[in-house]
């Protein structure tokens, strides 16, 4: 979905599959916020033709880009030889709309703000601070699955010490990076007895989350929850629901459907 100054686009697409928009209704000033929820590469087709037809409206209007789930930005290093770069290739594509700001949620690594022009990063620990009351209410020690999550998850308990200083314990997974299959999972520290929260900023289908939270609740854990920043959930809330006591979210994708087990963020600030 594409917002251009809070109203939305309108869209269709052609028979031969070419995506048409129109800003039809729309005023264009000298300052233009577009929001670009790029949830599948038709998305960003549109949002690449929503900025050309708005320069054509007003040509030197500033716009600001506001991008929650930024797609690619998981493909960003070449791990086999014939693989493309994909985040590079995603960012030279933003960075053709000349914004003058481009606003990024919890990119999925440094590199994604790094190849952006006019990059904003907000992080992590910003989007969650509706997390928090729950985190302290309930003592929770919070998990970071993987190398890759560490350092996200250090900073979120950064925001926490005013009021108590979680323990923060490390995960780890062996992926083969031919299949993207998990062969491995382990927890580094006792969760015997207590109560924990994994971090991270995706969940698409899931999988690294449910074998975690297996050695989780093996090892001890008596109750695990969830928190990513972009819930993608491809293969639904019911993968994960018995895994967890309960989910939290701050964006979902538009296919998520509502579960008793899911809390999303953004829609309770």
């Amino acid at each position: 979905m594409i917002t251009v100054n809070q109203q939305t686009i309108q869209n269709f697409t052609f028979p031969g599959g070419e995506v048409h928009i129109t800003l039809e209704g729309i005023k264009i000033g000298t300052q233009t916020i577009i929001w670009a929820f790029l949830d599948n590469s038709d998305e960003v087709m549109k949002l690449l033709l929503t900025v050309d037809a708005v320069r054509r409206v007003k040509p030197n209007t500033a716009i600001e880009l506001h991008i929650p789930y930024f797609p690619y930005a998981r493909q960003d290093r070449v791990c086999n030889p014939g693989e493309a770069l994909a985040v590079k290739v995603m960012a030279d594509l933003i960075n053709t709309t000349g914004a003058q700001r481009v606003n990024l949620y919890d990119p999925h690594s440094d590199v994604t703000g790094a190849l952006i022009n006019n990059a904003f990063i907000i992080p992590q620990e910003k989007l969650a601070k509706g997390l928090l009351p729950f985190i302290t209410e309930h003592n929770l020690a919070l998990i970071a699955p993987d190398a890759g999550a560490t350092k996200k998850t250090l900073k979120f308990a950064q925001t926490l010490a005013e009021v108590m200083t979680p323990e923060v314990l490390f995960g780890s997974k062996v992926r083969d990076t031919k299949t993207g299959k998990i062969t491995a999972t382990t927890i580094d520290g006792d969760v015997t007895d207590k109560k924990v929260l994994i971090i991270d900023d995706i969940c698409d289908g899931g999988r690294t989350f449910i074998e975690l939270a297996k050695v989780l609740r093996e090892e001890g854990a008596t109750e695990v929850y969830l928190y990513i920043t972009h819930g993608i959930f491809s293969k639904g809330i019911e993968a994960l629901a018995p895994y967890f006591d309960h989910l939290f979210c701050y964006f979902a994708f538009p296919q998520v459907a509502a579960h008793e087990k899911l809390t999303i963020l953004d829609n309770n600030n």
